[in-house]
C-alpha cells in the first residue's frame, strides 16, 4: 500500500480556515500576527543584548511591567514607547504603509 502525502500551502490553509485575503477576518488575523511578531522581535533583541526587562525599562523610562506588556502584546502600547524601545536596543526600524493596494513612501 502506497502512502500518499499531499502537501497544502500555508496560504491555502489560512484561506480555508481564516478567510481569503481582503476579508475582515483575514485582515484581523494578519494584523494580530504582525503585532505578536513585533513583540517577539523586541524580546529577542533584548535577550541578545543580555538585558533584563527592568534594565530595558530603565533605558526607555518605563516600568518593567510595560516592557513585559510590549513583549507579550503590543496592541496597547504607544508607538512612541515602541520606537524608544527599538532605539534603546540599537535596532533599525522600517515602516511600510499601504492604502488601496498602493504602497506609500515614508
Amino acid at each position: 500500500m502506497k502512502n500518499k502525502s499531499n502537501t497544502i500551502s500555508l496560504d491555502t490553509m489560512i484561506d480555508k480556515h481564516i478567510g481569503k485575503k481582503g476579508t475582515l477576518k483575514r485582515e484581523t488575523f494578519e494584523y494580530e500576527l504582525s503585532i505578536d511578531l513585533l513583540g517577539q522581535a523586541i524580546r529577542e533583541a533584548r535577550q541578545q543584548k543580555n538585558l533584563t526587562q527592568e534594565e530595558l525599562g530603565e533605558m526607555v523610562g518605563v516600568q518593567k511591567s510595560q516592557i513585559s506588556k510590549i513583549e507579550n502584546s503590543v496592541k496597547n502600547a504607544r508607538i512612541e514607547t515602541i520606537l524608544k524601545v527599538f532605539s534603546a536596543l540599537g535596532a533599525k526600524i522600517n515602516f511600510s504603509i499601504e492604502i488601496n493596494n498602493r504602497r506609500l513612501a515614508i
